[in-house]
């Protein structure tokens, strides 16, 4: 049962192949969680489950958090299996696809494959999209009482929900004290990931992440990408520009119709095999 392991920006991922697990139509929440957790298991940000069968695109992707639950989409995920691929001599120069349950994504390979660009897709500031309770409408501006304070919030979709904090000031702590309360909000009918953001300049944004099943994350691909076109709906930055977090940096463009492409890094960890006594611990 073998694993590979990977870093995007610290995010970090395990690639599990099906046909390396023959007797698993798919990893259970308990052993999700014991091979994510870092003192029982192999330690992870999720697991990546691929390639699927898919007729949508030319590699189909299931993508777990370290809780058991499954994500629509993470563009760092992406990044990493785009990588795995190519290590695997799946894939070469021209550009691929990607299905997930959030949507097909279109993924180029640069500079040997450890820097990738994929096509994340077009965000959606819709209520009925996202989803978030209440009339249908763009849900940009509003408030949120969360502990013992109230937020200005906007969320959106690019397949996978995200509540976004523009502030003047953010930190870790921040992120870790009102994220899980944020994520599970009622309004959040699906649970969303949340970023707190800090404008630097026109090209320029901070952020600080908790992701919807992971908790504080180091880097996010699909948060930098809704936090961008948030960010931009809101007029406040421009089409092009570098998001920050405390992983590192990731490159973002803007399209007229608000589709999304995310650039950004990939390095290689590990690749052993899974041993089966781990599995016998629940999380």
């Amino acid at each position: 049962m073998r694993f590979h392991k990977y870093h995007a920006l610290g995010n970090d991922y395990l690639v599990l192949n099906p046909a390396d697990f023959p007797d698993w139509p798919a990893p259970t929440s308990d052993q999700i969680r014991v091979i994510c957790h870092r003192n029982f298991g192999l330690g992870s940000d999720g697991i990546l489950w691929g390639p699927v069968r898919t007729t949508r695109g030319d590699f189909g992707l299931r993508i777990f958090n370290p809780d058991g639950s499954e994500a629509e989409k993470s563009g760092n995920g992406l990044r990493i299996f785009a990588r795995y691929l190519f290590d695997q001599g799946r894939v070469g120069g021209p550009p691929f696809t990607i299905d997930t349950s959030g949507g097909v994504v279109e993924v180029e390979l640069r500079e040997n494959g450890q820097v990738i660009t994929v096509a994340m897709g077009q965000v959606s500031f819709a209520s009925t999209q996202i989803p978030v309770d209440g009339p249908p409408r763009e849900v940009l501006g509003e408030k949120i009482q969360v502990l013992d304070r109230e937020f200005t919030f906007s969320a959106a979709t690019i397949g996978n929900p995200h509540c976004v904090i523009p502030l003047p000031e953010i930190s870790e702590s921040l992120a870790r004290r009102y994220g899980a309360a944020i994520e599970t909000a009622p309004r959040f009918l699906n649970r969303t990931n949340v970023q707190f953001v800090r404008v630097l300049d026109r090209s320029n944004i901070q952020l600080e992440i908790w992701e919807r099943g992971a908790g504080y994350t180091l880097a996010s691909g699909s948060s930098s990408s809704a936090a961008a076109a948030v960010a931009h709906r809101l007029g406040l930055v421009d089409r092009v520009l570098t998001v920050h977090m405390p992983g590192g940096d990731l490159g973002i463009e803007i399209g007229e119709d608000y589709g999304v492409r995310m650039t950004g890094p990939v390095t290689r960890v590990a690749a052993g095999a899974l041993c089966e006594e781990m599995l016998a611990r629940k999380i």
